[in-house]
């Protein structure tokens, strides 16, 4: 067991609000397609206590890669204790079940052991656009909504996250359905899809509507939650949005998966 954590039992028997001030602040990593970013997170109020930090995706992104660039996040903030990290696909007890569009090598991959023994530090990891999601509804822009709340992240993929009544339902992957077409719909949908197809904002926001169509249909949700790079040119597009669903924009836009690794990480600490 780790010194530090040996010290918060201790504290925890002795002291919980002393214990509850000293893991609040926790250093959030979020790993995506194009950069993996980083920061340390007051996790009571979402609050980046330090500048964020990037460095670019490893090409390729295999797991040898990425972790050798985490190591050296850890480092850059002089890290010793527990990390909290938003990964871009399907995670169920912190093995990748889905390779998503970092590389093929991440099948099957514990990636918080993998991560651990590259930094010599515990790990929390989840899914990328449920731990945006975390952030989002509990201290976001759905912080006051009830019933049923979607988090959709639209960046090299389209990511997804579910809630209802703020708890979460994990790995909900509207990216991966099948478009009319026949092709995946981030494929077709993702903000990485119109920039490679060269789309005006036109074009692919009436792509996107259909996504965001079936998830009304599918899931009546009271709200959804827009993150990713282009939510920030929503009121460019919001006009071509059919839905009649309640759409607002990720409060915290791209630190949104680093402010909810950090809370994720918090949780399982006090767990």
């Amino acid at each position: 067991m780790f010194q530090w954590q040996l010290q918060l039992l201790f504290l925890k028997q002795k002291d919980k609000e002393t214990l509850n001030n000293i893991i609040m602040k926790i250093l959030g990593i979020d790993v995506g397609g194009s950069g993996i970013k980083a920061a340390v997170v007051n996790t009571k109020t979402g609050e980046l206590i330090t500048e964020r930090h990037r460095i670019p995706t490893p090409k390729p992104a295999t797991p040898e890669a990425v972790a050798e660039v985490i190591k050296k996040m850890t480092e850059h903030f002089n890290w010793t204790k527990a990390v909290g990290c938003s990964f871009p696909t399907t995670i169920v007890d912190g093995k990748c079940i889905h390779s998503g569009n970092l590389s093929k090598d991440w099948l099957n991959v514990k990636v918080d052991k993998l991560f651990r023994k590259a930094t010599k530090l515990p790990f929390y990891i989840s899914n990328d656009a449920d731990l945006a999601g975390v952030a989002e509804v509990n201290l976001g822009a759905g912080k006051k909504e009830k019933g049923v709340t979607i988090v959709i992240t639209i960046g090299t993929g389209i990511g997804s996250g579910l809630f209802f009544n703020k708890k979460l339902i994990p790995n909900l992957e509207l990216g991966k359905l099948l478009h009319s077409n026949g092709e995946i719909i981030e494929f077709y949908a993702a903000d990485s899809i119109r920039k490679k197809e060269g789309l005006s904002l036109k074009e692919w926001a009436l792509r996107f509507d259909e996504l965001l169509e079936y998830t009304r249909v599918v899931f009546s949700p009271s709200l959804i939650i827009l993150g990713g790079g282009i939510s920030k040119k929503y009121d460019d597009f919001k006009q071509y949005l059919g839905t009649d669903v309640p759409i607002k924009v990720a409060k915290f836009k791209n630190n949104a998966g680093i402010i909810g690794a950090a809370m994720y990480a918090n949780k399982r600490l006090k767990d």
